[in-house]
């Protein structure tokens, strides 16, 4: 199963990066275990003892994904955000982080403590390899929770062999390709743009799986964690 960033993108962002783990035999559950539990409780208390709304533009992080949709993608990064400081931001704000089940639940709350962008898609809805590309104009893509749109060709895309688009770049997934109750074997992924050190992702990844090894019950397997760039 492989994963590959275009030649045109790496030439012309120097520094764009994704990384990725695949998991099998995932249990997805509505109801949240009482370590996860503790570890939400956990990062919402950290989050809003040590942040902002208006603290938030000078985090390094957040800055580098600010400069990359203004200098990369001529995107105004105040009305379209990484998924990870839109979730942030929501948590600040007071409003509802979204229950939706434990994968993805874990998944958005890594994003929020580690400020990293994550992805997750259920393999059985993907057909490998998979290329991170530039969109091509009118491409149609399916997000969660919204109507399908067209590219207007100024976003980066994940796409699978036929072309699915799985994923914008860093800020939202396809309804096509989301974790569902009957998910079996999955794939996360982590966004990085210039300026993101590698070891963010990895630790993002990390965290992730290490976090999934200890709510879920039965045996996990996972492959290794690993950067394309």
């Amino acid at each position: 199963m492989k994963i590959k960033l275009h030649e045109d993108l790496k030439n012309e962002i120097k520094g764009i990066s994704i990384g990725y783990i695949f998991f099998q035999n995932v249990e997805v559950q509505k109801k949240h275990t009482p370590l996860l539990e503790k570890y939400i409780k956990q990062v919402r208390n950290n989050t809003i003892n040590s942040y902002t709304l208006r603290s938030l533009k000078d985090e390094a992080i957040f800055r580098k994904f600010r400069d990359f949709y203004w200098h990369y993608l001529n995107i105004d990064p105040t009305k379209t955000r990484p998924s990870s400081e839109a979730l942030v931001r929501r948590l600040l704000a007071k409003k509802q982080i979204p229950h939706i089940s434990n994968i993805v639940d874990l998944n958005n709350w890594i994003s929020i403590d580690t400020f990293i962008p994550l992805g997750a898609y259920d393999i059985s809805d993907i057909n490998f390899p998979l290329l991170l590309r530039f969109a091509k104009a009118g491409e149609l893509f399916s997000p969660i929770g919204g109507d399908d749109q067209q590219s207007t060709g100024k976003e980066i895309v994940l796409v699978d062999a036929k072309n699915l688009v799985m994923h914008e770049f860093p800020h939202r997934d396809s309804d096509k390709t989301k974790i569902t109750k009957d998910t079996k074997d999955m794939l996360i992924i982590a966004c990085g743009v210039p300026g993101i050190e590698f070891k963010l992702l990895k630790a993002a990844l990390k965290k992730f799986r290490d976090t999934l090894i200890k709510i879920q019950s039965q045996t996990l397997s996972y492959s290794e964690i690993r950067i394309l760039k």
